[in-house]
């Protein structure tokens, strides 16, 4: 047991350590990335669906050209609450595996319960994901429609958040769901 004194073996471990640990890094940070993008919230068969309805809203093709991807309203931008979205999408793989949405049918039955459990993330997050494009102060209330411009002044005032009244808006709504 002498040998694991020796200075050379505690430098080597110690390098090895700091090497393992940056390879794992860089490797872990591109994983995260790489399931962070358009092309690959959508490679599975069963997101199909979703993504043809995404197309026809104003998150993907608007005025401004600003768009906004599955990601920017689904995984958190900040950490851990990043990594704990991205462990949690095993579940999603699982159903992918299983066949649960696998047809359109299957993806109409269960789309209640999908928004449901969206919606309730959202509320739980005060619409997080929305405000990180849309903040009520840099609104310009009086150039949006008098409708949308007093609604949103009165969310604001009453600490309301968006998905109190912006449900399917980018996805259809369910229809079972009851106003």
């Amino acid at each position: 047991m002498n040998w694991l004194k020796k200075p050379v073996v505690l430098w080597g471990g110690l390098l090895s350590g700091v090497i393992g640990t940056a390879v794992f890094l860089v490797v872990f940070t591109k994983v995260v990335a790489m399931t962070n993008t358009m092309d690959f919230c959508v490679s599975c068969h069963s997101m199909t669906y979703p993504y043809e309805e995404y197309k026809k809203s104003f998150h993907y093709q608007n005025t401004v050209g600003v768009q906004a991807g599955c990601p920017d309203c689904h995984v958190p931008k900040t950490y851990p609450e990043k990594l704990v979205a991205k462990v949690l999408a095993y579940k999603d793989v699982l159903h992918e595996i299983l066949g649960t949405i696998d047809t359109k049918d299957k993806y109409e039955e269960y789309r209640l319960t999908m928004a449901k459990r969206v919606w309730h993330k959202m509320e739980a997050t005060k619409s997080q994901a929305c405000r990180n494009c849309h903040n009520f102060d840099n609104m310009l209330f009086d150039e949006q429609g008098r409708r949308a411009g007093r609604k949103h002044q009165e969310a604001q005032k009453d600490g309301d958040h968006c998905i109190s009244c912006h449900k399917g808006v980018v996805h259809e709504m369910p229809k079972d769901y009851e106003y």
